[in-house]
């Protein structure tokens, strides 16, 4: 079989629609996501939430996980069930910021579940807007599927502890792909303490993006890492606040044809409320 992309532009997405097994997933966040989905959406478009379905709910700690931890895969099969997703489903995710950054969370989730086909809408809803795709609203009729079955997340992930021996034996390359001032700890909008993983190389997502909030061409991309990684491309550590942004960097690897890296799932929501973990702010 061969290997899908993992970005899919809008045109494409409207010449695919009539396709067997195509199922769309709105991953929008913000303040009343759920609202905005139900007043207008891709037309069958199916809504997951990031806090509730491609997370697990945490207390008020954070010290172990992070923010936005990995839900038990049990957990996450009824959510794919209860949404009429399967092995045999092409998924096709968009979220509202051209960053797309649920959206990946969700692509990286649905890969590490065992699907092949899953592709994260290049532009997010203004780009199907732009496109004139068809949108509903309300909810959208579907049924639900028989229950996958699946113990282990399949994509590799890296554990705080990891991380910190990976560092001290200068064994891979950590990326924080959070914004510049954040890893500089010049200020830090969402976490407790600002500043970064010690070791930690700062390659912003953003990055990733053209002038217009699009990914970068594949060509592109791959040009770009290799210079930057030069021979160290395959030992990646990729992290963020709370394992989502860094999903973003992920994908743009994978489309750029690298080999999927370790995603340290717990990032620095999880690293800066550890105790006694070294806080960076050198640049």
């Amino acid at each position: 079989m061969s290997r899908i992309s993992p970005i899919i532009t809008a045109s494409e997405l409207k010449a695919s629609l009539d396709l067997p097994n195509i199922v769309i997933l709105d991953a929008r966040v913000g303040k009343d996501v759920n609202a905005n989905y139900l007043e207008k959406h891709i037309k069958g478009a199916r809504f997951i939430d990031l806090d509730k379905d491609l997370a697990e709910i945490i207390g008020e700690d954070a010290a172990f996980g992070g923010r936005h931890p990995l839900p038990d895969t049990g957990r996450f099969a009824k959510t794919l069930s209860d949404l009429g997703v399967s092995e045999d489903s092409h998924i096709i995710i968009y979220d509202d910021k051209n960053g797309a950054n649920a959206a990946a969370r969700a692509w990286w989730m649905l890969r590490s579940f065992g699907i092949d086909k899953v592709q994260v809408l290049n532009g997010g809803i203004q780009a199907a807007e732009k496109e004139e795709l068809e949108f509903s609203s309300g909810e959208e009729n579907f049924e639900k599927v028989e229950l996958m079955t699946g113990n282990e997340w399949l994509l590799p992930v890296s554990s705080l502890e990891s991380v910190e021996n990976e560092l001290v034996n200068n064994s891979s390359t950590v990326i924080d792909v959070r914004d510049a001032y954040r890893y500089k700890g010049e200020s830090e909008p969402i976490d407790l303490v600002a500043g970064h993983i010690p070791g930690a190389i700062n390659i912003p997502f953003s990055e990733n993006l053209d002038e217009k909030g699009n990914f970068l061409t594949p060509d592109i991309l791959k040009e770009k890492y290799s210079k930057l990684l030069q021979d160290k491309s395959q030992n990646l550590i990729i992290h963020c606040g709370s394992g989502v942004t860094a999903c973003h960097t992920i994908l743009a690897l994978d489309y750029a044809g690298f080999h999927i890296p370790n995603l340290y799932v717990g990032s620095w929501s999880e690293w800066s409320r550890r105790e006694g973990k070294e806080i960076a702010k050198d640049i």
